[in-house]
């Protein structure tokens, strides 16, 4: 096999693995809208993403790593959708709104409050400093700013508010914040 043939099969490869993990998530995500974190499994999540068991193994160790990359993967989505805002305000209520409407999270404040009270709670955990760091991508470095929106968003997973609410606080905030 050439040298290029070998990259080309390891490009395919790496596209299919990363089309399964999306899957995967996809799937996990799903599971969780339904029955929250502790009642959901493995098989139950391979089902939803279309994948064998074995092809979740293939790309996560155990649940607790596909759970945390679910987290990582949401974060990082969460700041893509508030870059694409036209306006810092936008962003805000862009946030919000996924926040408040996710069912997944939804599910878990109601089935896995201790879970949900280890997500909320800020660490210098990785995924923490990669949240610190959409954050002050799509708002600015300021960390007083950046406090602000982070517990005002914190603060919608346990009491979700409705889409108008979203715009109208949103506005607040932006008028508060950057003006």
């Amino acid at each position: 096999m050439s040298a290029e043939s070998a990259l080309v099969t390891y490009a395919r490869q790496r596209d299919t693995s990363n089309k399964s993990r999306v899957a995967i998530l996809a799937g996990a995500k799903l599971v969780i809208a339904k029955v929250g974190n502790y009642q959901s499994n493995i098989a139950d999540i391979a089902v939803s993403a279309q994948v064998a068991k074995a092809t979740i193994y293939n790309q996560f160790a155990d649940k607790a790593e596909m759970m945390e990359s679910l987290v990582e993967s949401e974060v990082i989505r969460l700041t893509e959708l508030a870059l694409a805002a036209s306006s810092r305000q936008e962003g805000l209520a862009l946030l919000s709104n996924a926040i408040s409407q996710d069912l997944a999270l939804r599910k878990l404040v109601e089935s896995d409050p201790s879970d949900i009270a280890r997500l909320v709670t800020i660490t210098n955990h990785p995924t923490w400093v990669l949240v610190h760091q959409g954050i002050a991508k799509v708002f600015g470095a300021d960390s007083a700013a950046c406090g602000v929106i982070l517990r005002w968003l914190i603060g919608q997973i346990a009491s979700p508010i409705t889409e108008e609410e979203s715009v109208a606080q949103a506005r607040r905030l932006a008028a508060s914040l950057f003006n």
